[in-house]
């Protein structure tokens, strides 16, 4: 570990890394981390990351521990990206300053607090918030991409938290067996989605003429539509990657019989999302309808599939679908791999949204995806891909002037409509720039 990065770490101990003393103890001064042997064209924006994210760091009405949010115009913390921000920003080279003299909240904390905000305001029943925002906690959808239980443990390794590690288990347990009970209605084993907002694909069509949100804002609730609800392939593998970390965590509380039946429902699940709902004739995963129909609208749900590693590569089965999604979707330059990677549905889909609106999954390439893709393109073995995907989103961020949520995956002109200031575009920038300085 770097040295600066053991500092910090340390001195987060000092402070106490536990939710309740972190609020109590002073914590060491902040040192933002130092512009990496990068492109020095790059510096100005890297500075303005970090003055944004700064700004976006903040309490909520109904969450008093400063948490990162968003941004732009979204005030709150989602599951579906928060607990992965918290996270990244964390994991930024800080060290310390022992000039300053009123210190931020640390980095780690921050990070801490974006995942304990939903496992403070879960509901007695186990339902996690999709979010909470500055005017209202949000139950009407479930909203997941990344595991908030992957994340906690990520996090977890990175402080040996051990009042976090019980937390999370516990509410992510939880999490997972309200989502056995209400979002697996046709008992399939796998997860359904009811409303847009669930997969937090906002505008795309895939969810063409699908409520956003669930009746009276109730997530257990679905539409009365004959479409819905749907087998969803990103939600099922969210849920996998959740089970996933939930066997790690049960291992590390010495839990080894609970630990062997969460390995055992991840492994079921995996089956029953290749063999259900991926299409050999495509190469790519869709939604499957309650008339037990395809939903053939090519987005980043397949990402989102590879994000949770579903495909093991030492089976050939699994390594043969890889291969065949890597090369007929994801590094296909008529559908995936566009000069600024990844558009939210494939360019040679016919159901691209064009000319491209303001917050839209239906063509535009986002920021949360591209932050979340080394979590998947290294594991795969995909790092000149992912270098070439980091430095073409580096360049459209510095070409831009700002942080914005989308851009055009053809020219890498981001969406203007929104002010700048949206916490994902920062990350991504910070992440990529420190990566390829590594490289």
């Amino acid at each position: 570990m770097q040295r600066r990065k053991f500092l910090y770490i340390a001195g987060v101990s000092a402070a106490g890394m536990t939710c309740s003393r972190a609020s109590i103890l002073q914590p060491p001064a902040l040192q933002r981390p130092a512009f990496p042997a990068a492109n020095p064209r790059w510096k100005p924006m890297w500075d303005a990351a970090l003055t944004l994210l700064a700004g976006n760091i903040t309490t909520l009405p109904h969450y008093d521990r400063p948490v990162l949010i968003e941004g732009s115009v979204y005030s709150g913390v989602w599951q579906e990206c928060g607990p992965l921000e918290g996270l990244v920003y964390a994991s930024l080279d800080w060290g310390f300053d022992p000039d300053a003299t009123t210190p931020p909240p640390l980095p780690i904390q921050v990070a801490t607090a974006n995942h304990m905000a939903f496992f403070a305001l879960q509901r007695p029943d186990g339902q996690l918030p999709s979010s909470v925002k500055r005017s209202e906690v949000g139950f009407g959808q479930i909203q997941m991409v990344v595991p908030i239980a992957a994340t906690a443990w990520e996090l977890v390794q990175l402080t040996h938290n051990e009042q976090l590690l019980a937390t999370a288990y516990t509410a992510c347990s939880r999490w997972d067996a309200w989502l056995r009970r209400y979002r697996d209605t046709r008992k399939t084993g796998l997860v359904e989605g009811f409303c847009t907002y669930d997969t937090g694909q906002d505008n795309s069509p895939r969810w063409a003429g699908i409520p956003n949100r669930c009746p009276d804002s109730d997530a257990r609730k679905c539409p009365p539509l004959p479409s819905l609800p749907r087998l969803c392939p990103d939600l099922s593998a969210t849920v996998y990657g959740g089970r996933i970390a939930l066997a790690s965590m049960a291992r590390a509380l010495g839990k080894p019989a609970e630990a062997a039946l969460w390995d055992e429902d991840a492994e079921t699940l995996r089956s029953l999302i290749l063999t259900k709902l991926y299409s050999p004739e495509d190469a790519a995963f869709f939604d499957l309808d309650a008339q037990n129909n395809f939903v053939k609208v090519r987005g980043t749900a397949i990402t989102r599939v590879l994000g949770e590693h579903v495909l093991k590569l030492e089976i050939p089965s699994d390594r043969k679908i890889f291969d065949a999604v890597w090369h007929r979707q994801i590094h296909n330059p008529k559908a995936f791999w566009s000069p600024f990677p990844f558009p939210s549905v494939a360019l040679n889909d016919p159901a691209f949204v064009r000319p491209i609106p303001r917050n839209s999954w239906g063509g535009a390439a986002q920021a949360l995806t591209a932050l979340r893709a080394p979590r998947w393109m290294e594991h795969y073995g995909k790092r000149a891909e992912l270098h070439h995907l980091m430095r073409q989103w580096v360049e459209a961020l510095a070409a831009s002037h700002g942080f914005r949520q989308q851009m055009d995956p053809v020219s890498g002109e981001f969406t203007m409509a929104d002010p700048s200031g949206y916490s994902p575009a920062a990350l991504v920038y910070l992440d990529f720039v420190r990566r390829l300085a590594a490289s």
